[in-house]
């Protein structure tokens, strides 16, 4: 169910931005950001692994204020939850029982982006789903060498642990096994604490 808005289009009416186009629209923005979900993993990567419908980056909360600000001044956001959009006015205060925000362009009716606000700070990363587990952003974030951040693979996996769909379970294939002693170690001791019994934590062992 989506809220009365005329030529609104469907859930699934996706043209993402590339991660090169979405630092480009957010160059200058006084806010952290990086990539998550599967492109996360073609930029640790370096390639392209799977076609993505969609394209997500995650920030702060705090962060979100600067970047909601560059995105309304040109397309239109709504706040994405339980199966509704609600449409985020300019200014209007971003509702509490949502974190997850896309971003509309209206000329072209196509969602382009989806923002996710996480907590933590400028230097700690914590996830979203339990913040007992955490960690130094710097550790957390990597960034390419043409400068666009990305969610570590790991912190990744752990995201993806919840849902286990099809992709999900392609992308811990591809990805686990590349995994370095350290990263692994973390994301067997995330998993035990957000996701007690996973077989993720065994096929890690």
């Amino acid at each position: 169910m989506t809220e009365s808005y005329p030529k609104l289009p469907p859930f699934d009416a996706w043209q993402p931005w590339s991660p090169r186009q979405i630092a480009d629209l957010l160059a200058g923005v006084d806010a952290p950001w990086w990539m998550v979900g599967g492109y996360a993993i073609d930029l640790h990567l370096g390639r392209s692994t799977r076609h993505h419908q969609d394209i997500e980056i995650a920030t702060t909360r705090e962060g979100f204020t600067a970047i909601r600000g560059r995105l309304q001044e040109d397309y239109a956001l709504y706040a994405v939850g339980s199966g509704t959009l609600r449409r985020l006015a300019p200014g209007a205060p971003y509702p509490k029982d949502r974190h997850q925000c896309w971003v509309l362009d209206g000329h072209a009716k196509v969602w382009r982006l989806d923002v996710m606000q996480e907590p933590g700070d400028a230097t700690t990363w914590r996830y979203r789903r339990d913040e007992c587990v955490a960690g130094p952003r710097a550790n957390i974030v990597h960034r390419t060498a043409d400068n666009i951040c990305y969610l570590a693979p790991e912190a990744v996996l752990l995201f993806k642990a919840k849902g286990m769909r099809e992709k999900d379970v392609k992308d811990f294939t591809l990805v686990a096994p590349l995994l370095q002693p350290a990263q692994r170690a973390w994301l067997i001791g995330a998993l035990a604490i957000a996701h007690p019994g996973h077989p993720w934590i065994a096929a890690l062992r």
